[in-house]
C-alpha cells in the first residue's frame, strides 16, 4: 500500500495568517475569542466568538475572484498559497493526477445571508447573479481546482464538524488506492453571522459567557457551557510518498492511518459511551499499524459542550487504558473556538506545528477539570514539552460522524 506524506501546509485561524502566528499563539497560549466586532451583535443571546481579525482578500488574492467567492473560499485560497510555498511544488507535471478534496460544513452563509437581505429590501432583481456558486459548499474545490489547473478527483466531503477531516482520510484513500499521485486536501469555514449563531444559542450549543469571552471556551472543565464559534480554514498537500521523493520535496509528516465509523445515535449529541469515536481510532491505529504506546499525543475534537467532552475522554480511557495517562491531551478550541467544518485541518496543520517543535500547547481555562480527566494525560495552565512520534486528531459531526487520523514523523 501507498505510504502517504504531507509536505505543504498553510492555515489562517483567529490565530492570524501562516504558519508562523499559529504557531506563536500555540506557544503563548493565546485565547483568540472576544466580542463580536464585524456586525453588530448587541442583540442576541451571544454576542462572542473568535474572528480572523484585519483580512483582507485582495492582499492575496486577485480583486475580481474576490468579489465573485464567499469568505470561506477566501480563506481556502490563502491557505492553498501558504501550502504550495512550502511544498515548492509546479502542478504542472502532475495536473492530470492531483485531487482536490476541499470541504466546509457550512459553506457561503455569509453570502446567502448577505443576498437574502437584499432580496427582502431590495426586491429581486438587487441579488447577485454570482449567488447560486458563491454559497455552494463544492465551489471551495473547485476555485482552487481552477486557480491551479487541477484535473483529478475534485469534490468536498460534507459532514458538519468532521468535514474537513474527512477531507483528509478521502484524500489519502485516493493516494493509497492508486486514483490520485498528489490530493490537496482541508476545509474552511466562515459563519459568524446572526442567523447561525442564534440557530446554535437556541439549541443551547453556544457558550453564553458574553461578559468574559477569553474565559467562554473550557475544553474538559466542569464549568462549560457550550462552544464558541470560530473562522478560518486550513490546506495540507498530501503526495504519494514516491511522488514526493521524486522531486525532492521536503517531506513533513506522515498520514498513518485513518478510522471512519458513526455513531448512528442522535442528531447531535454523541453516543454517551463514545463507542463510535473509540472504534474509529482504534481503526486509524489498526491502520497505522501502532500500538497505542507508539502514541504521544491526543489532539481532541472536544468543543466545550458538556456531552461531548466527557464522552471522548471515555472513548480514549478505554482505548490506551494505562498508557492514556502518558499521553498529552487538548483541544486547540480552547484558544481558537470552534471553526466547524474547518475544524479538523486547522487543528491538524496546529498538532503538526506542535509535533515539529516538540510541545503540547496549554489550556488557560481548565480551571477545575471535569471527573472524567482523572486517569488521563490532559494538559492543563501550562504547555508540555513533549517528544511527539506520532498522534490522533479526532473530529465529530452532528449526525454521529466520527473521523480519526494518526499522523507521525516520517521515518524512509
Amino acid at each position: 500500500m501507498r505510504r502517504v506524506v504531507i509536505t505543504g501546509m498553510g492555515i489562517v485561524s483567529p490565530f492570524g495568517i501562516g504558519k508562523e502566528k499559529n504557531l506563536e499563539g500555540l506557544r503563548e497560549g493565546k485565547v483568540m475569542i472576544d466580542r463580536i466586532t464585524s456586525f453588530d451583535a448587541s442583540n442576541l443571546p451571544v454576542q462572542i466568538a473568535a474572528e480572523v481579525r484585519d483580512f483582507k482578500p485582495e492582499d492575496f488574492i486577485d480583486a475580481k475572484l474576490a468579489k465573485r467567492t464567499d469568505r470561506f473560499v477566501h480563506f481556502a485560497l490563502v491557505s492553498m498559497k501558504e501550502a504550495v510555498e512550502q511544498a515548492k511544488i509546479d502542478f504542472s507535471p502532475f495536473a492530470e493526477r492531483t485531487a482536490v478534496v476541499l470541504s466546509s460544513g457550512m459553506g457561503g452563509f455569509l453570502t446567502l445571508d448577505a443576498e437574502n437581505n437584499k432580496f427582502l429590501s431590495q426586491g429581486p432583481g438587487r441579488v447577485s447573479p454570482f449567488l447560486i456558486p458563491m454559497l455552494l459548499i463544492d465551489m471551495v474545490a473547485g476555485v482552487v481546482a481552477m486557480e491551479y489547473g487541477l484535473k483529478g478527483p475534485n469534490f468536498s466531503t460534507v459532514s458538519a464538524c468532521a468535514s474537513s477531516l474527512h477531507a483528509v482520510a478521502i484524500g489519502t484513500l485516493l493516494i493509497r488506492h492508486g486514483y490520485a499521485d498528489i490530493a490537496v486536501v482541508g476545509g474552511s469555514e466562515a459563519t459568524i453571522a446572526p442567523l447561525p449563531i442564534v440557530g446554535f444559542a437556541n439549541m443551547r450549543a453556544l457558550s453564553r459567557r458574553n461578559d468574559d469571552p477569553k474565559r467562554a471556551s473550557r475544553p474538559f472543565d466542569k464549568n462549560r457551557d457550550g462552544f464558541v464559534m470560530g473562522e478560518g480554514g486550513a490546506v495540507l498537500i498530501l503526495e504519494a510518498e514516491e511522488i514526493a521523493k521524486e522531486r525532492g520535496a521536503r517531506i513533513l509528516a506522515e498520514v498513518k492511518g485513518i478510522g471512519m465509523t458513526d455513531d448512528a445515535y442522535h442528531f447531535s449529541a454523541p453516543d454517551p459511551e463514545g463507542k463510535g469515536a473509540e472504534k474509529a481510532m482504534r481503526l486509524a491505529l489498526e491502520e497505522a499499524r501502532l500500538s497505542p504506546d507508539d502514541v504521544d499525543y491526543v489532539s481532541c475534537h472536544a468543543t466545550s459542550t458538556p456531552a461531548g467532552d466527557e464522552t471522548e475522554l471515555k472513548a480514549i480511557k478505554r482505548l490506551f487504558g494505562e498508557r492514556a495517562k502518558r499521553i498529552a491531551i487538548n483541544s486547540s478550541k480552547a484558544l481558537i473556538g470552534h471553526l466547524l467544518g474547518a475544524a479538523g485541518a486547522v487543528e491538524l496543520v496546529l498538532a503538526i506545528l506542535q509535533m515539529q517543535n516538540s510541545f503540547v500547547h496549554a489550556m488557560p481555562n481548565l480551571d477545575e477539570p471535569d471527573e472524567e480527566v482523572e486517569g488521563t494525560g490532559v494538559v492543563g495552565k501550562e504547555p508540555v514539552n513533549r517528544e511527539i512520534r506520532n498522534f490522533v486528531k479526532n473530529s465529530f459531526g452532528f449526525g454521529g460522524h466520527n473521523v480519526s487520523v494518526v499522523v507521525g514523523r516520517y521515518e524512509p
